[in-house]
């Protein structure tokens, strides 16, 4: 045991001058493409049903349980992730989210679906929201010169974890049975799958040594950019600036406007074209979430790299901005033309992948790299709450307009006027961001910043 603990303390973590930064990434990717499988849920949820004679609100409450535990999880323990370090993160994740399969193999086996509530939703609901911040600090760390393109590389994991959970959970299933049976396996098989896979990322990830900084790189004069501080901000203080604030409000209207369409985008799509020559098959309305989720994963990417190059704020405007467009175009015309829809949808997907995989770097310039994996812990409390917000707010006008009497495009309407008035919420409170006050700056205290010579980056 103690060896254990003394394998996974920071000190051990930090990196010998022959470490490539370059490593880091992929071992971030092996922990959030493992954990982005929470996505790929929905697979399951057909054959619980069957197996375990449950409702559909029933079937979904391990996941919306994981993502509630996720945005808590991230928010309590963001301070312990940056005192242990990455491995110590990494290490627990691993654990807890391998573990929330092991216990819902059991629950299933034994027709004890709280086991399975328990260990999807509230274990590895844990192992989601440690492990999705795990390394967002240390890659920060890593690549001071290109943050955002670093977060968003290991971000995009978290989006394009379904692409692979999905077909291969639902191979398994097919390859051992729907039964409780077959069920159970295949979440055995996916505890010491991803666990194994995760011992990648907690074997890999390094932080690098104090003072590091890439060879041939000058930190940019302050003052260079409004917005990126010289400074530091603790967690403690950052959570009292009225820029977290104003970033709390961003994310939660983001994701929620994003979120809206993912949650609902195979009815949605099937009622907009419903009794039309472009009528969409249930085939073709599941090729459509596909699209979504690819949109998704490469909005992660392409979108945090290009903050690197036009900055945090105004790519925040495109997210809240053109996204708000988007929805007015779907809501205007998205009925009169399938490609006009998917493209506007793919749009606002893409916009909503971005705005997670770029707020790490946003914190970054606001508030320093003391305490980032902290202050994004908490702040993706938003997170939870939008993934609640976006779903009600869809679900309930759609269930509303249907008891109506109303079909088609007509069950989302004031649902997507709702969307565009909070993404212009979310665009007015990005403006309002403006530099951290000096008294909320930590004191020097750690010491200069100089180059080290002769690392391999």
């Amino acid at each position: 045991m103690l060896r254990v603990a003394g394998f996974l303390s920071r000190s051990r973590t930090v990196a010998d001058p022959s470490w490539s930064r370059w490593l880091v990434p992929p071992a971030a990717l092996s922990v959030h493409l493992a954990i982005g499988q929470a996505y790929a849920w929905s697979v399951f949820k057909p054959p619980l049903e069957s197996a375990l004679g449950l409702s559909g609100t029933q079937s979904a409450l391990p996941f919306q349980l994981g993502i509630v535990m996720l945005g808590l999880s991230a928010a309590f323990g963001g301070t312990l992730v940056e005192r242990n370090g990455p491995r110590w993160a990494m290490f627990v994740s691993m654990t807890c989210f391998s573990s929330g399969f092991l216990l819902s193999a059991l629950g299933v086996a034994t027709r004890q679906y709280w086991l399975v509530v328990l260990g999807y939703g509230v274990v590895g609901g844990i192992g989601l929201g440690i492990g999705y911040i795990s390394p967002v600090s240390t890659l920060i760390k890593w690549f001071p010169d290109r943050p955002g393109m670093a977060t968003g590389i290991a971000i995009m994991g978290f989006g394009g974890g379904a692409l692979i959970a999905s077909p291969w959970s639902a191979q398994m299933l097919g390859a051992f049975g729907a039964d409780t049976g077959g069920i159970a396996l295949t979440f055995l098989v996916h505890g010491v799958a991803y666990a194994a896979f995760m011992t990648m990322g907690v074997l890999l990830v390094r932080v690098p040594p104090e003072g590091w900084h890439p060879r041939g790189w000058t930190p940019p004069a302050p003052g260079r950019r409004p917005l990126v501080t010289d400074a530091d901000v603790s967690a403690r203080n950052a959570i009292r600036t009225p820029q977290f604030f104003c970033l709390w409000v961003v994310l939660c209207c983001n994701v929620t406007a994003g979120i809206g369409i993912l949650e609902k985008a195979a009815p949605m799509i099937t009622d907009f074209f419903a009794g039309t020559p472009a009528a969409v098959a249930a085939g073709a309305a599941a090729g459509f979430v596909a699209l979504l989720s690819l949109a998704n994963m490469t909005g992660r990417f392409v979108w945090s790299s290009t903050s690197d190059l036009i900055g945090r704020k105004n790519v925040y405007r495109v997210y809240l901005g053109a996204g708000a467009l988007l929805y007015l175009v779907i809501a205007l015309a998205g009925a009169s033309s399938k490609p006009v829809f998917i493209v506007c949808a793919l749009g606002i997907l893409s916009f909503y992948g971005g705005g997670f995989a770029t707020v790490p770097a946003y914190l970054k310039d606001l508030f320093g790299t003391y305490q980032v994996g902290a202050i994004h812990g908490r702040l993706l409390t938003a997170w939870s709450t939008a993934g609640v917000l976006g779903p009600l707010i869809v679900n309930a006008v759609a269930d509303a307009g249907e008891a109506a009497g109303r079909s088609g495009p007509a069950l989302y309407t004031t649902s997507l006027y709702v969307m565009i008035g909070l993404l212009a919420v979310g665009f007015l409170a990005n403006e309002l961001i403006r530099p951290v006050a000096d008294k909320y700056h930590e004191h020097p205290s750690r010491g200069p910043v100089t180059e080290e010579k002769g690392q391999t980056v």
